[in-house]
């Protein structure tokens, strides 16, 4: 039987998803969704460890060997992300551009997976869809999914389909720091106030879900803009990672 969610983001602190009560009997005892995504949030917690290791490797070696920090796409990058952080602590925060955003985010994660959107609803105090699929990532996107950077990145390319848009690289990278640190400042400034995304899948697993993957948007960026830093490389690091965290574990339960 079909079923409708009501995704709601209020920035005082709620965001709801219901559905409709069903008509077939529930079963006697169930284990609740948040429990199993717990489990699951414990054991994604090693390769989250193991990921951030190895991101801070790759950019250290990146950076301190082969002078990143030197290059046009780290400091127009650090010049953007670091003018749009004096503006969301100095200016009024534009409430409405990130209400628009985050709900467009929650639309656009329905559609990717086949769903329908019936209601799209925005205001300065919040919003809400209304959808006929809800799942974690349709939940949890807005705070992982950088849209407005992808919007830029976008916009780029598809002008460079018909214009020379080299000359204007500096400016691309200068727009990206400041779309993501506008991500990044709203996502963590709308996490404490209790968001019903996270708790309706577990906060825990929730949290460890946003952090993984928006550690693998700074990764992707990173592969992109050092030309020093290559997957494979970024790849043999993760095993030796893994491997010594292995081992670090194994001595440690030997010496219980």
């Amino acid at each position: 039987m079909g079923r409708s969610a009501k995704v709601r983001t209020n920035l005082k602190s709620e965001t709801r998803s219901h559905f409709p009560a069903l008509r077939a009997a529930r079963p006697a005892a169930t284990i609740p969704v948040w429990w199993v995504n717990t489990v699951i949030g414990v054991f994604l917690v090693p390769v989250a460890i193991i990921w951030t290791q190895t991101f801070f490797t790759c950019f250290s070696r990146a950076t301190l060997h082969y002078g990143f920090w030197a290059s046009p796409q780290f400091w127009f990058f650090a010049l953007g992300a670091l003018l749009w952080t004096i503006a969301f602590f100095g200016l009024p925060r534009p409430l409405l551009i990130y209400v628009f955003g985050h709900e467009l985010t929650h639309a656009l994660w329905v559609w990717a997976m086949g769903g329908r959107v019936s209601k799209f609803q925005v205001r300065r105090d919040g919003g809400h869809i209304i959808t006929d699929t809800n799942n974690f990532l349709v939940a949890l996107a807005p705070y992982f999914f950088p849209l407005y950077s992808i919007f830029v990145i976008l916009v780029y390319a598809g002008a460079g389909l018909f214009y020379d848009m080299s000359r204007y690289r500096e400016l691309l990278f200068a727009l990206i720091g400041a779309t993501w640190a506008f991500h990044m400042s709203f996502t963590l400034w709308m996490i404490p106030k209790g968001q019903s995304d996270l708790k309706t899948h577990g906060t825990f697993f929730s949290l460890v879900v946003i952090y993984m993957m928006n550690l693998l948007a700074l990764t992707v960026m990173l592969l992109l803009a050092s030309p020093h830093t290559s997957f494979r490389f970024f790849e043999r690091e993760m095993i030796h990672n893994a491997s010594a965290l292995s081992r670090w574990a194994a001595a440690r339960i030997r010496g219980i």
